[in-house]
Parts: C-alpha cells; structure tokens; sequence
C-alpha cells in the first residue's frame, strides 16, 4: 500500500515522501496517529497545499524535543536500592524508575518509553550510561548510579559510616564493659 507521510518516520522517509508499506501497518499505525495518509492523486493535491503548514509543525516538534534535550543532557542521576553485599539489587531498576527520578531531579518530562535500555533492566551495583530518545531524531546519553542503600546499623550517630571492622571493635568493646559490670 503506498502511503504520502506526513512526518518524517524513522526507516520510512521525510515528511511528503511516498512510502510502500503494509497494509496492516498502515491501518493500524500510520493512518490512526495522523503519520500519513493514503497515496490517492486527491491526497497528493491536498498535501501539496498543506506542506509548508506540515513542515512548520514538524519544525516545532523538533525544537520542543531539543529543548527537553537540552534540560537533561549529561544529566547524572543516583538511585538508591536495597542490594545485598555482592551487588546484587533485591529487584531491579528499570524504565519507569529512571524515567520518575529524572523528572524529580531535573524538572523535565520523560516518559520511560523514550529511555531505552537495550540489555534490559539494572540488577546489580554500578555505574550505567543510557540513551534517551526523545522523538524526531533528537538523543542524548544520561550516567545513572545505582548505589545500595546504607543500613542503619552501618551509620554511627553523627552520620558517617562506620567500617565493618570498626563496627566489630565497637561491638567487641561494649561487650567487654557489659562482662565486667556483670562480674563486680
């Protein structure tokens, strides 16, 4: 089936080519979101005197999305999560996660369709560089840390974290005044 589209579409064409595809694809996709339109010679008369229209719209989408670009571009997010001593997450970090802390953090607009995360979701400990594809060609690469959360027996009273060796000599300390005071 060809098709006139009326944005530009990834492996397809610019907006006012004529693209052969799938009738089901056309059906179902194109035609319900307002991609494009059936190839028809009325068609084709009745883009021609809408294309500057399309163009200006097409123009503003892509600022819009470089805009949302530009406010988290390089962007580096730290998510906390329980994760045991290995570095393995007690669940993962996936889309929806990145997509909300990054709207917290930066004030923007992401939805967790546009972060991709080809290798699927984040199960262990580290440091992760991801794309995030805002639409009409417009990416960008944001650096997520996922770090463990800290438990409260591994924070000393002024807020610093306490060494496991250090904790056991604590421990081992208040033990041995408890045996003495038991003992007198």
């Amino acid at each position: 089936m060809n098709v006139i589209l009326l944005e530009k579409i990834g492996n397809l064409g610019e907006i006012g080519e004529t693209a052969n595809v799938k009738a089901g694809f056309a059906r179902n996709f194109l035609f319900p979101q307002g991609k494009a339109i059936p190839a028809t010679k009325q068609n084709l008369a009745e883009f021609e005197e809408r294309k500057a229209d399309l163009i200006a719209a097409h123009n503003e989408k892509v600022a819009a999305a470089q805009a949302r670009c530009s406010k988290v571009e390089g962007a580096t997010l730290r998510i906390e999560v329980n994760a045991s001593d290995e570095g393995k997450l007690f669940g993962s970090v996936g889309t929806k996660d990145i997509a909300d802390a990054l709207n917290e953090a930066n004030g923007s607009d992401i939805a967790k369709s546009e972060v991709l995360m080809p290798h699927g979701v984040i199960r262990e400990l580290g440091e992760y560089e991801l794309d995030l594809d805002l639409g009409f060609d417009v990416t960008t690469t944001i650096t997520v840390s996922v770090v463990g959360l800290q438990s409260e027996a591994d924070v000393s009273a002024d807020g610093s974290i306490i060494e496991e060796n250090e904790a056991t000599a604590e421990d081992a300390a208040a033990e041995d005044a408890e045996d003495a005071d038991s003992n007198a």
